[in-house]
């Protein structure tokens, strides 16, 4: 597709940055709608499936997409995509209770990771590596915009119309992107070569999904030391043998061994990992703070966060054009990295007494350093392989960014959740401790103790409505020790991820800057030596 003319591949970019905003803006959309969504439809115990069941499915369906469309091309799978994720949507629109809503968000899942898989690789089929950075900026730059609308669209839509235009409002950019994709996007010219590998698919399935699991159920719907947490453990442990296993003897593996030889592929996914550790890990838990330390309201606190994804989008376009310029892309990497670490630290520096002002210049800081960063990580590992693996290159970034993040959200939760516990322990007033025992409140004493009371304000003001006058000033004791001991365990979420962040600038500096591609044909090995595998460039290794 290289040899297209500027016009059409202009035309098929925005094809295919229709289709990313049409997926992303759904995922985005969902938060602050889900909540009056489950009010009307039921099913509070199962109110994070509707989140765990997408990213399971889309995670199995990049991985296996991103090897097929190699073979046989992006378009099929594009519009395979964009048809399961339009039917999807449209479906869950039409949901009657949280099981139905919870089966076609994962139908949503398998056609978003088709779409997600296919776009970033589509990118590296129309434009060489040194052209591909200013669009996979834009591209950046178009999650990012879906981040600062879909919350604030959500939440006007609940509020002045039926919760079901949350899904079937984007249709018609679904539509369009269909219709562009079908119209515009040139099929592969010859024949794939190879067998499917189903051995390899099914395996990947077995190491993911229970991984996934384990790490989204552990510390919350089960200890981490449960026979089910465990159990999920081991599955995924003997898949991931079983699927090295697999992809030793395929013919054509959905993930080549060989790529984890080239130094470039294996220092951009452990830095991508662990980005998404700090990155999802601390970033979930900013609304918390806002609305349980500050009080800011659910609505408002869209606003504190929304600077953060304008700093995203602006420097996602401007690190993606530097690169393209310059030709080099680790300076913008390591300034990314520099960016966000200061930004994780100042995250660690809040307390009761930060603003939502101070919280929104923070965010600007995070925003800022991931938006440098996460276009030039995925132009590296492109540049550093084979034009022929860009599927499975792609595919394998976005991956491990994720398993990162569900990672970090788990482990971040349980360690702010125990930390909670224990600063309770320490500061809470002894009138306060003798409350809580009193035989009228035993049954309550937990509910009470909980930090989620903080960003609940309907509840909690219908529990001081029934305390006696005499006995609010120790009601407001417990509630200013929940924001203080909530501080403190959120404080230890952004410590760990500002480690973790100098951790992952630490790696970049050992990321190998080769020159960016001119075009898209590989160049020969400039050594005979270094011919041993064909697939993987000399210079990545």
């Amino acid at each position: 597709m290289e040899e297209l003319d500027k016009r059409t591949k202009i035309m098929i970019m925005i094809a295919i940055m229709a289709s990313m905003l049409f997926a992303s803006l759904n995922q985005t959309i969902v938060g602050t709608a889900l909540p009056r969504i489950i009010a009307e439809l039921g099913g509070m115990e199962y109110y994070s499936w509707v989140f765990t069941i997408y990213m399971l499915t889309s995670s199995v369906t990049g991985l296996l997409v991103g090897k097929l469309s190699d073979m046989y091309g992006r378009k099929p799978f594009i519009l395979v995509g964009l048809g399961l994720f339009m039917i999807g949507a449209f479906l869950t629109g039409t949901s009657q209770d949280i099981i139905q809503m919870i089966l076609y968000r994962g139908l949503q899942g398998f056609g978003g990771g088709f779409i997600m898989s296919t776009a970033f690789s589509a990118v590296g089929d129309l434009f060489p590596p040194r052209e591909r950075g200013k669009w996979q900026g834009l591209m950046g730059a178009v999650f990012g915009m879906s981040a600062v609308i879909g919350p604030f669209l959500g939440g006007w839509i609940v509020d002045n119309a039926d919760w079901k235009w949350v899904f079937w409002v984007n249709l018609p950019i679904g539509v369009i992107a269909f219709l562009l994709i079908m119209r515009l996007f040139p099929k592969k010219t010859g024949k794939a070569t190879g067998r499917v590998d189903y051995a390899g698919a099914i395996f990947a399935t077995g190491f993911l999904v229970p991984l996934l699991l384990a790490f989204s159920w552990g510390g919350s719907k089960y200890e981490w030391g449960s026979g089910t947490i465990i159990g999920l453990i081991a599955g995924a442990v003997v898949s991931l043998l079983l699927f090295i296993w697999a992809e030793s003897r395929a013919e054509q593996p959905v993930l080549p061994l060989a790529l984890f030889k080239n130094g470039i592929f294996n220092v951009v996914n452990l830095i991508g990992f662990l980005s998404g550790v700090a990155m999802f890990g601390s970033i979930m838990y900013i609304p918390l703070f806002v609305q349980g330390v500050i009080g800011t309201t659910a609505t408002a606190s869209g606003l504190v966060t929304m600077p953060m994804m304008v700093s995203m989008v602006a420097c996602s376009a401007l690190s993606g054009q530097v690169t393209s310029r310059t030709g080099k892309y680790k300076f913008m990497a390591l300034i990314g990295s520099v960016v966000l670490a200061v930004g994780m630290f100042m995250l660690t520096r809040m307390s009761t007494e930060t603003s939502n002002l101070m919280t929104s210049i923070d965010m600007i800081v995070v925003g800022a350093g991931l938006g440098f960063s996460m276009p030039i990580l995925m132009l590296a590992v492109q540049n550093a392989t084979s034009q022929s693996l860009i599927g499975v290159t792609s595919s394998a970034v976005q991956l491990f960014r994720q398993i990162g993040g569900t990672v970090g959200v788990a482990i971040m939760g349980t360690l702010m959740n125990n930390r909670i516990q224990e600063e309770l322990a320490k500061i809470m007033p002894e009138p306060v401790k003798q409350f809580l025992a009193a035989p009228e409140m035993a049954s309550h004493a937990k509910d009470l103790t909980n930090p989620q009371l903080l960003v609940a304000p309907d509840q909690l003001e219908a529990i001081r409505a029934q305390i006696p006058a005499q006995v609010q000033p120790i009601f407001d004791q417990l509630i200013q020790s929940l924001k203080t001991a909530l501080v403190a365990g959120l404080d230890e979420v952004f410590l760990v991820g500002f480690i973790i962040s100098l951790l992952a600038l630490v790696i970049t500096f050992f990321l190998k800057e080769i020159p960016l591609r001119t075009s898209n044909k590989d160049p020969e090995p400039a050594k005979p030596e270094n011919n041993n595998n064909p697939e993987l460039q000399p210079s990545g290794s």
